[in-house]
């Protein structure tokens, strides 16, 4: 086989004759007859071009070693050159590889193999002589960022983004109205008013602190959970309720199930039922953002089920190649529906996840709304300015069913839910900041709880009157020319609604 090996120190091409090899990729010995040749082409090259230094570092790597070495307790990478630096969301991008500086690298001088890197496509890597595995997981896992304690109180020392009594006092007035909202409309389901609904008790802080971190110009991706984001933004009671009615007045005109709530005017996209398909939108989203050299980013948010999908790891990974400015942010409520994250993976959490695709990490407590609010505001500011993604992984228990279609008590124990309720409450915990800070009252809440309770309850009987949209809208918006499937659903419902006309709803226009 003839090779073609660049020397730029000469300016020359040299082409030298090898012993041909059999094109066996697969073979678990290509790899080690490789390195036991490259001695016959590296004497053949100094032969010809006086280039410095022996073939005999090159004979060393025919004894086959995995270039990896270890501690007692932890195997790592101790030369790989995108160490992570000490500091919050620091890390280096790997450079690409010079061909002459490859060439140098081969030809060093002969220590022993610590002396050595591989200059491989993406950095330089150490060799060992020990052979030694990275270990899948450690003893000591990933610890989370906090401000506040379970009491409510500042943590000494603690690190985080100073807030004001505005933006204090905002944050914990929408929690709690967040709050409210589910429980009103957790009820209006279970009177049979509304179809579906999903809560977000326990996670009312990683909802409001991460919008409050936020500019109104970054794209959000949400999951299902995210109300308290769009809240945030400016999305009235009202328009909650109408798209949980489905009425006229719901922008998505009543075609998509509760809790699907999207607003362009508000950079929110609506909620899409299947899991994690907006991860890669993000990417794609935030990679847009970069090459129009806007000031914004895009944030996804994903729970912990949705990481066990593939458009999880496609997003990350697209979003790291490109060095696009998208957060992630993972909810790690401790179950997908009725399963526990000890089902879902052996690593340690989420966070680690980030690593293995370049992406700076950390791992936030959810029930901190003020830990919560520094994290999203650094990750905003290192996405945007150093330009590439972030993943942010929240831990916060889901209190509530995953759905109303879900009853969580046949999976768990009583006694957590009710841990989490109560000693672990977010927006208990919030409130005796803002209390001890002097910003909040006991007559301020009540009245808080009075104003909130009386405009939910009008916007749901508002929404529940308001007349619903027609039939004719099913066909509507997605085409410009109708195919010839869509006109025949139409032409079928027409012909069962003239033939059934009893059997459908009378607050609804059959007028197709």
């Amino acid at each position: 086989m003839d090779i073609y090996l660049p020397n730029l120190r000469e300016g020359v091409r040299i082409k030298t004759k090898m012993i041909r090899v059999r094109q066996q990729v697969l073979h678990p010995k290509f790899s080690l007859c490789w390195w036991r040749r490259s001695s016959v082409v590296a004497h053949h090259i100094r032969a010809k071009v006086g280039l410095r230094g022996t073939a005999a570092h090159i004979n060393q790597a025919s004894s086959w070693s995995h270039p990896f070495q270890s501690d007692s307790s932890t195997l790592i990478l101790p030369s790989f050159p995108c160490n992570i630096i000490a500091t919050l969301f620091s890390v280096r991008r790997l450079k690409s590889t010079v061909t002459g500086k490859q060439l140098d690298s081969l030809h060093a001088t002969d220590n022993d193999d610590d002396d050595q890197a591989l200059d491989f496509p993406g950095g330089k890597v150490s060799y060992t002589s020990e052979m030694k595995f990275i270990l899948g997981c450690s003893d000591k896992r990933i610890p989370c960022y906090r401000v506040l304690d379970d009491d409510g109180e500042q943590i000494r020392g603690s690190d985080f983004q100073q807030v004001n009594k505005e933006l204090a006092v905002k944050m914990y007035s929408d929690m709690v109205t967040l709050q409210m909202m589910d429980t009103l409309f957790h009820e209006a389901q279970r009177q049979g008013r509304i179809s579906f609904y999903i809560t977000s008790f326990g996670e009312e802080a990683i909802n409001i602190a991460s919008a409050a971190a936020l500019s109104k110009d970054d794209i959000v991706l949400p999951q299902y959970r995210e109300p308290g984001v769009l809240l945030w933004r400016g999305f009235t009671l009202q328009e909650f309720a109408n798209q949980c009615f489905g009425n006229k007045a719901d922008d998505g005109k009543g075609r998509q199930m509760p809790i699907h709530y999207g607003s362009s005017k508000h950079n929110f996209v609506t909620v899409s039922s299947p899991i994690a398909t907006q991860l890669p939108q993000a990417a794609g989203m935030a990679y847009s953002l970069k090459i129009d050299k806007k000031d914004a980013c895009a944030v996804a948010f994903i729970g912990d089920g949705g990481t066990s999908e593939g458009d999880f790891h496609a997003g990350l990974n697209f979003a790291a190649v490109l060095e696009a400015p998208v957060i992630f942010v993972c909810r790690n409520n401790g179950w997908a529906i009725s399963t526990p994250i000890s089902e879902q993976f052996r690593s340690d959490g989420i966070v680690v996840k980030g690593k293995a695709y370049g992406i700076p990490s950390i791992r936030v407590d959810g029930t901190d709304a003020l830990a919560v609010y520094s994290a999203i505001h650094a990750a905003r500011d290192k996405a945007i300015n150093v330009q590439g993604p972030v993943l942010v992984e929240t831990l916060a228990y889901r209190v509530g069913h995953h759905s109303t279609s879900d009853d969580s008590t046949k999976y768990r124990p009583l006694d957590e839910i009710e841990y989490w309720k109560t000693v672990r409450n977010p927006v208990h915990k919030f409130r005796k900041w803002v209390e001890i800070s002097g910003w909040w009252t006991e007559r301020d809440e009540a009245e808080l709880r009075r104003s909130i309770k009386k405009q939910l309850l009008q916007a749901i009987q508002v929404a529940e009157k308001t007349e619903k949209p027609p039939l004719a809208e099913l066909f509507a918006d997605v085409y410009d020319l109708p195919p010839s499937n869509l006109l025949e659903q139409e032409k079928q419902l027409r012909e069962t609604i003239n033939k059934y006309p009893q059997d459908f709803p009378s607050d609804v226009s059959l007028c197709i």
